[in-house]
């Protein structure tokens, strides 16, 4: 089955899966179905029954207590278009306040590393131009320097 064979409450669920999620190997979601189907003004039943067809079409993967968003959702919401690295360089009197920021963003992981950097953020290349932007308005950052994946040998 393809996008057209899900409904468009299927995929508001996927997308609001997604915003609710939290990067980790994929994006998961740690709410009750209750919660959820109350934040998108359906029943419970209603929210099952989506879940089921998701789970079964391969776009999610759930256990007790959370729902994953498999690389085929992300693919499909346009999410997953491959890796970047951005290597940071900050302010010694900065890099707390810079880690704190850092870490409420939508990123992968956060590396903080020895030698002539700081940071090294892993993030997914669809968002680069975000990330970016928010890093280079962070007060503390010196410097960044970008390296994007283009295969994983």
């Amino acid at each position: 089955m393809e996008r057209e064979s899900l409904t468009p409450r299927q995929v508001k669920l996927l997308k609001k899966l997604y915003e609710e999620g939290k990067p980790v190997e994929v994006y998961t979601v740690e709410k009750t179905q209750d919660e959820l189907a109350n934040e998108l003004g359906i029943t419970r039943q209603a929210l099952s029954n989506h879940l089921k067809v998701l789970k079964e079409l391969g776009y999610i993967r759930t256990g007790r207590g959370f729902i994953d968003l498999t690389d085929k959702a992300l693919e499909l919401l346009g999410e997953r278009k491959g890796d970047v690295f951005v290597f940071v360089r900050i302010e010694p009197t900065k890099r707390k306040h810079v880690y704190e920021t850092l870490q409420k963003m939508r990123i992968k992981r956060i590396y903080r590393v020895t030698g002539d950097i700081d940071l090294i953020i892993e993030a997914d290349k669809s968002k680069l131009d975000e990330i970016l932007e928010e890093i280079a308005s962070l007060d503390g950052v010196r410097e960044t320097i970008t390296h994007v994946v283009l295969e994983v040998l």
